[in-house]
């Protein structure tokens, strides 16, 4: 299986040999994490960047009546806490969904990886801004979007960043969601969201079941959504990115 880190920086930058050879050391060392559970919470000072190989795993909140709110996805080839050191503290959760593969990299690590090579030092800054661009999407949607239109445009988000990583076919990928997931990221009631699915699927826009999605005319869905990939700043090296 490709590092889907290095698979991830290179749709967007030149590595040298040398800058991959690092990137595959760093990220050598495996530790698989059962579904559901916690990588680091909130109020820790972490010492080490996650780096997520394999699976599914998000951002959220716990608020005070015991709610939750994901505020981000993170899939394979995602750094979960790249700038966190600099804060001091956690100020969220970050928890698998499903099964993952998951990297601890000592935050000396990364530090030597940015300070020895200008194009990694652009590529780490590059994934921490692409993860800010996706949270002001995902504000657009919650402000301003209606409610099949929010999980529509998550749908179609999910398919650019799988296909970027090798992990989808041109309108396929496994999603390890539950209705429960979808409301808790989009602010709707689980009943809500059954509806929402209901009529995305009798329009021939979505099929999501068994945990796979797909969306049978892409370019359909991206239009009801007002789905423009731009915001994932994953456009390959000399070309434009496809939005079909």
């Amino acid at each position: 299986m490709l590092n889907p880190f290095i698979q991830k920086i290179e749709a967007r930058f030149s590595l040298s040999d040398a800058d991959k050879r690092a990137l595959t050391h760093a990220s050598a060392s495996v530790r698989v994490f059962s579904p559901r559970t916690d990588l680091i919470s909130e109020g820790d000072t972490p010492d080490h960047v996650h780096l997520i190989q394999s699976g599914f795993a998000c951002r959220y909140k716990v608020l005070p009546g015991g709610g939750r709110s994901i505020v981000g996805y993170l899939i394979p080839g995602d750094l979960c806490d790249l700038n966190v050191a600099i804060l001091g503290a956690m100020d969220h959760n970050i928890g698998t969904l499903g099964a993952c593969d998951v990297v601890r990299i000592p935050r000396t690590v990364i530090d030597s990886l940015m300070d020895s090579s200008p194009v990694l030092h652009r590529a780490l800054r590059w994934a921490g801004l692409v993860d800010e661009a996706i949270l002001r999407e995902w504000l657009v949607s919650m402000g301003r979007r209606s409610a099949d239109q929010q999980i529509a445009h998550l749908f179609c988000e999910f398919l650019i960043r799988f296909q970027a990583v090798g992990l989808a076919t041109e309108n396929s990928y496994g999603l390890p969601l539950t209705q429960t997931d979808l409301g808790d990221t989009t602010g709707l009631s689980s009943v809500h969201v059954n509806r929402v699915l209901q009529e995305l699927r009798a329009t021939g826009l979505l099929v999501f079941q068994r945990g796979r999605v797909t969306l049978p005319n892409v370019e359909a869905i991206q239009a009801f959504a007002g789905f423009n990939p731009n915001y994932l700043h994953l456009r390959p090296k000399g070309g434009s990115h496809s939005v079909g």
